[in-house]
């Protein structure tokens, strides 16, 4: 039977009438400072935690109940006659209850701008102690942490008169998952503050629920989208939907492929991605022309895929969009026109996405999980360095041809490995993603753009070691080539590029997607 229970919480939602209702079953309540006001100005009887330790709150509240007669109590195994004994000789009444919500250090550090000293007294200490040690007991302590689980326990309570040892069990596995979570917060924090330590000995991360999925990436897989704690600019996790059905795994994934991309380009640009790679890419004077653009560099593969642009949609392209289908248009803004149109299709998911074009801070994590363990790396964050770039053949590129080629980078750097690129102007033409050997790469994006490939420029994630595919886009009539190179034998590919007269720039950067 429930005889005690201890109340501590910052958030009071549906404290009063969980204590109300503890209180007309003969439960008795004590409590502490501001939760012991808000009780007792509610009309219920409670005891101050003083009168029970027989010890005042003191060093401003950061001692209150860290003593025996709070954690004896607690921790005292009502089965164990020795545990009985002893602290009915030290005078320590057993804990029954124990409903604990923790300083909100969480949402003081979300504020910006927090002194490393308001955030350190928004640490709790007595809050994780008490609900750990009831937890460990918890064969004969309830204890609740999450204001969701308060009607459950008056209901269970109603109808058996008491707590199951199921019901016990589960509220203590949550306890521990939210401590934990807390934890995990303030060492992220520290860990932040201290700034030295880049990839430290153990790594302990912590994420939120935003929502239960259909399926994962198949049907027969189940799935869940989880978000980092933070501010989140400019990141898919802080994208509001507007309008659509419910975002998939998969759409999520795109999504988020997609957004990359776009952080490259300052200029107004769109991106089109299907299947996690670039379909469609352009920039120009305005994003009307920069969709027209995307569109026409792959009107086939842009079908049912995403499409992000980094300024606001307007109605015209928004009629140009609508005349397709798509699954989602993410944008940091649409006019009202605009929003109206895309949404007279019901399925059509439209996300409004803030600071869209935000850069991840530096220290943000890639991560990639594998069976038994999780690849970490810094985010890729670079480009090239347009004064360290190679100009190693006997034709240089033009100023158009450069920048064509920094263009085409762009696009490459987020198509997955092997990659290759085409492009002309601030225009994707053709794009070979993920494909054994970067031959098979560039013979499907030339064959992709056709016609279009002459006088384009061709970008690769990684070097030409041979003249194989210098020699197809000669065939194509590509007039120039950018590559990280490296290789022992760069040599080839620059003879072949001397022979057909094209130019060939080496970045000395590799990108690498997998």
């Amino acid at each position: 039977m429930i005889k005690r229970a201890l109340i501590s919480v910052s958030d009071k939602t549906g404290i009063v009438d969980l204590a109300k209702e503890l209180s007309s079953i003969g439960v008795e309540i004590i409590s502490t400072g501001g939760t012991h006001k808000a009780l007792s100005d509610a009309g219920i009887n409670v005891i101050n935690i003083s009168d029970v330790t027989g010890f005042p709150e003191c060093l401003d509240g950061r001692v209150k109940t860290l003593h025996p007669k709070v954690h004896g109590g607690l921790l005292a195994m009502r089965s164990n006659p020795e545990h009985m004994k002893q602290i009915k000789e030290l005078g320590i009444d057993p804990i029954d209850m124990v409903i604990i919500n923790l300083y909100p250090f969480k949402q003081t550090i979300l504020k910006g701008h927090v002194e490393l000293e308001e955030a350190i007294e928004n640490i709790d200490i007595g809050g994780p102690t008490m609900l750990r040690a009831a937890a460990k007991n918890y064969q004969d302590v309830v204890v609740i942490v999450d204001p969701q689980d308060y009607q459950m326990v008056i209901d269970e309570l109603k109808s058996s008169k008491e707590i199951s040892v199921k019901t016990k069990f589960k509220l203590a596995s949550k306890v521990f998952e939210h401590t934990s979570h807390y934890d995990t917060l303030i060492a992220k924090y520290l860990r932040d503050k201290v700034g030295e330590e880049e990839f430290p000995q153990t790594l302990s991360l912590t994420f939120e629920k935003v929502q239960d999925m259909r399926y994962g990436e198949n049907p027969h897989q189940k799935a869940v989208f989880y978000k980092e704690i933070g501010a989140n600019i400019g990141c898919i996790s802080s994208a509001k939907q507007l309008h659509g059905k419910e975002m998939s795994y998969n759409n999520i994934n795109d999504a988020n492929g997609a957004l990359d991309l776009l952080k490259e380009f300052d200029e107004p640009s769109v991106v089109a991605v299907k299947h996690a790679n670039p379909c469609g890419v352009a920039s120009a004077d305005n994003i009307y022309d920069a969709y027209v653009k995307t569109y026409e560099a792959d009107p086939v593969s842009i079908f049912g895929g995403i499409i992000a642009a980094n300024r606001e949609i307007d109605e015209k392209t928004a009629q140009e969009i609508n005349k397709i289908f798509v699954e989602i248009v993410i944008a940091p803004s649409y006019t009202e026109e605009a929003l109206k149109i895309l949404t007279q299709k019901k399925n059509i998911r439209v996300l409004q996405l803030d600071n869209i074009s935000a850069k991840l801070p530096a220290g943000t994590y890639d991560m990639k999980k594998v069976a038994g363990g999780l690849l970490v790396q810094s985010y890729n964050n670079e480009l090239l360095n347009v004064d360290e770039l190679q100009f190693v053949t006997d034709k240089k590129p033009t100023k158009e041809e450069l920048e064509s080629l920094i263009f085409a980078m762009k696009v490459v750097k987020h198509t997955k490995s092997n990659g290759i690129t085409l492009a002309k102007g601030k225009q994707s033409l053709g794009v070979g993603p993920g494909q054994t050997n970067r031959i098979m790469a560039a013979k499907i994006a030339i064959e992709y753009a056709g016609e279009r490939a002459k006088g384009a420029v061709m970008a690769s994630d990684a070097f030409f070691p041979f003249p194989d595919c210098v020699e197809a886009a000669a065939a194509a009539g590509i007039t120039a080539i950018i590559h990280p190179g490296g290789s022992v034998n760069d040599q080839q590919s620059i003879d072949a590029c001397n022979k057909y007269g094209i130019a060939m720039v080496m970045s000395g950067k590799r990108h690498f997607k997998h």
